[in-house]
């Protein structure tokens, strides 16, 4: 298999990384008036074609002369295991994550479900491990949770711009305001569960026994594929938004919509993918402890300023609500900063 061999290439992976982790869902916005549950049997056709792709060509390739299928065929069945649920979980966190920015948009979805994310994740991390500067640790997360509230706020003065809008138009459904609780509850467990399963993909990669990069992707991908059409068809049957729709719905989209979808699944695997081999070469070869966290971190910043620069989400918001989102941003990445840099300053007993 190919590995990064050097600093530069490492860096260069990590923010790919950053940029595909930040940016796949805004083919979702690309694709225009197109429900999230058929966009997303495009984006798990593309996640795992792409990781088969990979996997049978920079995964078979390189001097060391160990493939792909090596790699599975030495793997223990546990490992296998845990790569698989990987992929369940994060699949379910996911469209659930994808549901989120049908109703609230990039804007919201995004920072409050990685925020929850993050906050599950060191959770479960320090209840594993113990380290670092706890009170550091402690006021990351404060501040994390604090952008996740402000975001909240800022959600529900957008809806309620966004009604006044239609209103003043006379396109508004009704005179009510509109209730912003089912994308804030959206957002909530997509970011429980997506916290979740990168512990699962920590384990699948453990020990003499744990899986390499590309087959751990296959894995995962193979988890995504197959889980996509039990979990999207319950959503298709209970929609989070707009009339039950069945599978026939799918065949439906233009061919610009499809190839979004399968661009998107592409993307996202791209992005994982060079996350994991990037971590996967020797400490002396990676970047500083902070500058990889923050780079595997900062995507959620980044697709909330697709969701505020490029689709212009805010635009019907007054100076205050841009206010809020940009003070949401800011704690939350001085949360990130603090999380980050928590493990460097241990208090010495």
């Amino acid at each position: 298999m190919i590995l990064p061999q050097s600093y530069p290439v490492v860096l260069f992976l990590m923010i790919l990384s950053l940029f595909c982790l930040g940016s796949w869902a805004s083919a979702f916005k690309f694709a225009g008036r197109w429900r999230f549950e058929m966009f997303y049997f495009d984006f798990a056709i593309g996640l795992f074609v792409a990781a088969m792709i990979y996997a049978f060509t920079v995964g078979n390739l390189g001097y060391d002369g160990f493939s792909f299928i090596d790699d599975l065929q030495h793997a223990g069945k546990r490992q296998w295991m845990y790569g698989v649920m990987a992929g369940l979980v994060f699949n379910f966190g996911n469209m659930l994550l994808m549901a989120a920015v049908s109703v609230a948009g990039l804007t919201v979805a995004f920072p409050m479900t990685m925020g929850i994310a993050l906050l599950v994740g060191t959770a479960l991390g320090f209840a594993g491990r113990a380290s670092g500067n706890s009170t550091m640790l402690g006021l990351g997360c404060v501040l994390v949770l604090t952008s996740v509230i402000v975001n909240a706020v800022m959600y529900r003065m957008m809806a309620v711009a966004q009604h006044e809008t239609l209103a003043r138009s006379g396109h508004a459904k009704s005179t009510r305001r509109p209730n912003a609780l089912k994308g804030i509850i959206l957002a909530l467990v997509a970011g429980i569960l997506i916290g979740s399963f990168t512990g699962l993909l920590d384990k699948a990669r453990l020990g003499e026994q744990g899986l390499g990069a590309y087959a751990l992707g296959a894995v995962f991908a193979f988890g995504v594929f197959f889980s996509s059409f039990v979990f999207n068809i319950f959503l298709m049957n209970l929609p989070v938004e707009g009339e039950p729709i069945d599978f026939g719905s799918y065949f439906n989209g233009r061919l610009r919509q499809h190839i979004l979808g399968w661009l998107a699944g592409i993307v996202w695997m791209t992005g994982i993918l060079a996350m994991m081999v990037s971590t996967s070469v020797p400490e002396q070869m990676q970047p500083a402890p902070m500058t990889r966290y923050l780079l595997a971190q900062s995507a959620p910043v980044l697709a909330a300023l697709w969701g505020m620069l490029i689709f212009r989400e805010l635009r019907n918001g007054d100076f205050r609500l841009k206010a809020l989102a940009m003070l949401m941003l800011v704690l939350f990445a001085c949360g990130l900063a603090m999380v980050g840099l928590a493990p460097l300053y241990a208090v010495k007993g």
